[in-house]
């Protein structure tokens, strides 16, 4: 199997299986946010945000860290396995503390507190499943990453349905992420033992210092991440209280689903990028070059067309209940735009050991997007929140790409401006189409716009030579 044909597979196998897993949470979250209420399911969403920012503490980097080490040298996985289960034990006990002086500090009530606390123990657990499916992933193995998402998402989908048949309450839709967590890591672990067996105990203290001197950056980089994407609804909470938080939790988790995709590709390149560093420089630029050319040809269109249709899509998935999340949801899209533009650069530089580049410039973005919160919430609420999400990203990817420039790793210029063009006027095309026939149904209108999207692309040529070329090595 080629290089292109195996990128090919475990894309195509955690394609399928993110398509399945959102499916899946697209039900989840309306049936959740209908259930609860703005104010349940803001109490649920500001659980999941403080604990997606302060969560990172019980990985610290170290996973992905695992991976790329792993993936260029299979021999270190017995050494890595033994001592990062290690460390991450005092880093959950670390998050534990952080979690319970947050809590008390801020003074939540008894009810959120104990949400809090219950989605804590379930990123603690997810961060030990880690340290197995990074050695999957290193083997590129994606085939056992995505039956444990899907896994995870049925489990939550028929928890979801016994919570509301027997009218439960939010503390008991907390729980349902450590139940479907800890299915997912006895799911992981017998996998592992299957594949793998039993692991060497090997523990090495001299390995500490140094893996997690160079683990840091990757986790300061999520940290600083999740602050920006998340301290939003935190600040939310606090200012203007948990049923505004619900309004734009729920076209923050609509903009969150998009994140798929790249987060399918990255999970199946960033091996064979981090192999081509030191293996291959033409592979690896061939590799982020399409890689930035196929998330625009994809986000650029998602923008426009999330844009025009917010209303419906609102609608049909929260009810009138939540039609102050419009709005937000056309802000909130353009984020990922720029999110799908800078993600071949994010990968490229993970893969090329200049994960502290990333640090500095996350680092840089949180006090930018934590100043524009104080200033945008009180004035706008909600709507502030989000056009500080968008502005922050649009920083941070601008940056990250001139960065990647600077470092010799820059795309040629004509290329990139030619086919920005035609994906816009495909997009333009589109646009049309969904505009002139909106009273459709809203599935059977987002079916026909996409494939209106590709014709237009396929005649305006913007599929070129090198894109036949890899589609023709996939057969």
């Amino acid at each position: 199997m080629t290089t292109v044909q195996r990128i090919a597979k475990n894309t195509g196998v955690m394609f399928i299986s993110q398509i399945m897993t959102y499916l899946i949470g697209f039900f989840i979250t309306m049936y959740t946010a209908r259930y609860l209420g703005a104010e349940g399911f803001g109490i649920l969403s500001l659980a999941l945000s403080i604990t997606a920012v302060f969560g990172i503490t019980a990985d610290l980097g170290l996973t992905t860290l695992m991976i790329r080490e792993v993936a260029r040298n299979k021999s270190l996985v017995n050494t890595y396995i033994s001592n990062t289960f290690l460390m991450k034990i005092g880093l959950s006990a670390l998050t534990l503390g952080i979690m319970f002086l947050l809590v008390n500090v801020i003074g939540y009530s008894g009810t959120v507190s104990t949400v809090i606390y219950l989605i804590t123990f379930s990123v603690i657990v997810t961060a030990f499943t880690g340290v197995l499916s990074a050695v999957f992933q290193a083997h590129e193995k994606m085939e056992y990453i995505s039956v444990s998402t899907i896994l995870n998402s049925i489990s939550m989908l028929v928890g979801t349905g016994v919570g509301i048949y027997y009218h439960m309450d939010v503390v008991y839709f907390a729980a349902l992420y450590l139940i479907s967590c800890g299915l997912v890591f006895i799911y992981i672990l017998l996998m592992y033992l299957w594949k793998f067996s039993l692991p060497n105990i090997h523990i090495d203290r001299t390995f500490w210092k140094p893996t997690i001197k160079e683990a840091w950056p990757f986790g300061i980089t999520s940290l600083s991440g999740t602050l920006y994407t998340y301290i939003d609804s935190i600040m939310l909470s606090i200012i203007q209280g948990n049923t505004v938080v619900g309004w734009y939790s729920a076209a923050y988790r609509l903009m969150l689903i998009t994140l798929f995709i790249p987060n399918t590709v990255n999970t199946a390149i960033f091996p064979v990028m981090s192999r081509f560093y030191t293996s291959s420089r033409d592979s690896l630029n061939l590799m982020y070059e399409r890689y930035f050319k196929y998330m625009m040809i994809i986000g650029i269109p998602m923008g426009f067309g999330t844009t025009l249709l917010a209303d419906k899509i609102i609608l049909l998935v929260f009810g009138p209940g939540y039609t102050q999340s419009v709005l937000a949801l056309q802000i909130l899209i353009w984020t990922m735009v720029f999110t799908f533009a800078g993600a071949s650069f994010v990968q490229l530089l993970q893969s090329i050991n200049k994960q502290i580049v990333i640090t500095k410039i996350s680092a840089i973005c949180v006090i930018i997007n934590i100043l524009l919160n104080l200033i945008l919430i009180p004035r706008y609420s909600f709507i502030g929140a989000s056009f500080a999400t968008l502005l922050t990203e649009v920083v941070l990817v601008g940056y990250i790409i001139s960065t990647s420039y600077k470092l010799g790793y820059g795309l040629p210029k004509k290329t990139v401006f030619t086919d920005f063009l035609k994906a816009l006027a495909a997009t333009m095309i589109m646009s049309l189409f969904v505009i002139f026939f909106k009273n459709l149904n809203l599935f059977l209108l987002t079916i026909t716009a996409i494939i209106v999207y590709f014709i237009s692309l396929y005649i305006l040529r913007g599929v070129d030579d090198v894109d036949m070329a890899l589609i023709k090595e996939l057969r």
